[in-house]
């Protein structure tokens, strides 16, 4: 069983599935090119300048790659995210956890965090799990959250108005700092957990040993109740302050572009638990890995709400020329007219943030999108199969937004085929024989060729 990071290198490399980077190159922008450079792809770094950590990136790159190593049909992925979280597992504590083989004082200069982009703030920690419990001691929350280097010992953190948000004001009215623990370097099911939107009070920890069909451990924090991960690679224990503010950012965010400068809360380190010659997890922010993640649990949720209005459901995408978030794109199998729209009008309800969305027959492939706006080009007419809806909540990550009231627009647009027309008219003309003949012509790698020459 794939239990740890490292278990995952060695299953990746074993599928010759790994990039490999041996030649030096520096935490401040070049790991940030390399990845970029080979977005997509999972990639780790043996020769890091300046320090004697590896970086590993990409890991969670596709649904195909995911379901890899969880043993999961990429196809199912959804369906075994919402199941766990709907039947989630508490998982085995131990106190024979790997990640406690070294304890070190707060020093970040010792760890590779990247700086990505040319007018980022600084070092940012993109990939690190946030847990916190509940001051009550009846819950444990994890969160992915961005972490600007203040210096050696102090971090500040991106706060959105979710659970953590939650936690952190429940000991804001205490008067009081709020224990965390930041854990990097984790398997794919606990950053897929972590992504994700489970109702308050579900642990995430708990959602991901449920992924995990129940082969994860976890132990306690030195300073405080908090469970973390007992394979981490390394854990950052601490406290956020509340009542001490910093300005976070510019920084960029799931779109490609700068978000803006915010007093954030700021983390003070006390101490660093780490593995043996431990491996650092880089995301690449607006990368495909950081999309997937944001992404995943959202597409699962739209998957969800459009299925309760039409009679079925082939596949749901958050596209990435979208950002991985804003824009849907969702094949259904249409019964009657009116369903396009009512998916639309679903899918807005599942994912607030989101913008535009396109619904399409079942025979569209939606990973092709020559193929829907084929769709688009052949079944929507615009007067009749448009839907706007203005002046709506929209998602803080638009640059487009009304920056003050985060009102915006939104569009869907019903690409599927009217039934009261005869269906031979869209359908796409085949040649028979065409996948014998590509296959020989692939073979001559006379494709190939032909396929480059068009792409030039």
């Amino acid at each position: 069983m794939i239990s740890s990071l490292r278990d995952i290198i060695d299953f990746l490399k074993s599928l010759d599935e790994l990039l490999v980077v041996d030649i030096p190159l520096s935490p401040k922008f070049e790991i940030a090119a390399a990845l970029k450079v080979f977005d997509g792809f999972p990639i780790l770094f043996e020769n890091v300048a300046g320090y004697n950590v590896r970086v590993v990136g990409g890991i969670c790159s596709s649904k195909e790659l995911v379901g890899k190593v969880l043993n999961v049909p990429f196809r199912t992925l959804h369906d075994a995210l919402l199941d766990a979280i709907g039947n989630p597992m508490a998982p085995t504590i131990t106190d024979n956890a790997p990640v406690k083989e070294k304890i070190e004082k707060p020093n970040l200069s010792n760890l590779p965090i990247l700086t990505h982009y040319e007018r980022d703030a600084g070092p940012y920690i993109t990939c690190g799990v946030v847990f916190a419990r509940d001051l009550d001691g009846k819950f444990q929350n994890a969160s992915i959250h961005r972490m600007l280097v203040l210096d050696e010992k102090t971090l500040v953190i991106r706060v959105v108005p979710r659970h953590l948000y939650y936690l952190l004001k429940q000991a804001e009215k205490l008067g009081r700092p709020l224990p965390i623990a930041i854990a990097i370097g984790l398997h794919p099911a606990i950053l897929l957990a972590a992504a994700s939107s489970p109702p308050l009070g579900v642990d995430e920890l708990h959602v991901a040993n449920a992924l995990m069909q129940n082969n994860l451990k976890v132990t306690y924090c030195n300073h405080s109740e908090i469970l973390v991960p007992a394979e981490s690679e390394i854990v950052l224990e601490g406290f956020i302050y509340p009542d001490k503010l910093a300005e976070e950012g510019p920084f960029v965010d799931i779109t490609g572009t700068y978000d803006f400068k915010r007093s954030q809360p700021v983390v003070e380190i006390v101490e660093v638990m780490m593995r043996r010659n431990p491996i650092y997890q880089a995301l690449l922010p607006a990368g495909i890995e950081h999309r997937f993640l944001m992404g995943f649990h959202r597409e699962a949720q739209i998957r969800r709400y459009v299925s309760r209005v039409v009679p079925k459901v082939k596949d749901v995408r958050l596209s990435f020329g979208g950002c991985g978030w804003l824009h849907a794109i969702i094949s259904i199998e249409k019964s009657s007219e009116g369903d396009g729209k009512n998916a639309i009008l679903a899918a807005f309800a599942a994912h607030p943030s989101l913008k535009h969305v396109v619904v399409v027959d079942s025979d569209i492939d939606i990973y092709d999108l020559n193929s829907v706006e084929w769709a688009i080009a052949t079944r929507f007419q615009a007067h009749k199969d448009l839907v706007v809806i203005k002046n709506v909540r929209g998602s803080s990550i638009d640059p487009s937004i009304d920056e003050k009231k985060l009102l915006t627009s939104k569009m869907g647009i019903d690409a599927t085929k009217p039934l009261d027309k005869p269906q031979s008219l869209f359908m796409k003309a085949l040649i028979p024989s065409l996948s014998e003949v590509k296959k020989k012509l692939e073979d001559l790698k006379l494709v190939s060729k032909q396929r480059t020459r068009t792409n030039a």
